[in-house]
């Protein structure tokens, strides 16, 4: 334990505003609410984990291939854990190893024929999970938030490390 103690408040003290603390928490545990129910039904469903489907997805958006390290730089997985999820992919039948053109030492990750078609139908899948999730919420609030998260975003590049 500390020797520092926080005082105890006076009379006359300002009262801190919480609002920045109640804020984040509330992005929180919708963020998470919304990713534990999709983490769930993604496992039910097609018996695959939601690294597994955002690796589809980057891989989707690539149809050239994607190298390993790009991958994981996209994923914000690290270069081992991408290494055993695309190995699992590649058992599968979804993905498959190829070497880069004009660099043998590189490995390009591509979808095969087969996981197109998976993650075709994984995403048509998930999008309806993210609309029924979110259909009690009116429209016009969805993009009044948005714009909202927007501002937000751009406040946040100023303090944060990380890019968002």
């Amino acid at each position: 334990m500390s020797a520092a103690r926080a005082t105890p408040a006076t009379a006359g003290d300002p009262v801190p505003d919480k609002t920045d603390l109640r804020l984040w928490l509330r992005l929180l545990a919708c963020t998470h609410g919304v990713e534990n129910e999709v983490k769930a039904r993604m496992k039910a469903r097609f018996g695959i984990t939601l690294t597994q489907f955002n690796l589809l997805a980057q891989l989707e958006r690539s149809p050239g291939g994607i190298r390993m390290g790009e991958l994981s730089r996209r994923t914000m997985v690290t270069g081992s854990n991408v290494t055993v999820v695309i190995d699992d992919l590649v058992s599968r039948g979804l993905a498959e190893r190829q070497r880069a053109a004009g660099d043998r030492r590189a490995i390009v990750i591509t979808l095969t024929r087969a996981g197109r078609a998976a993650f075709a139908e994984m995403a048509a899948e998930h999008e309806s999970w993210i609309r029924e999730m979110f259909d009690r919420f009116p429209r016009q609030r969805k993009e009044d938030l948005m714009r909202g998260l927007d501002d937000l975003k751009a406040a946040l590049r100023v303090t944060l490390r990380n890019s968002l």
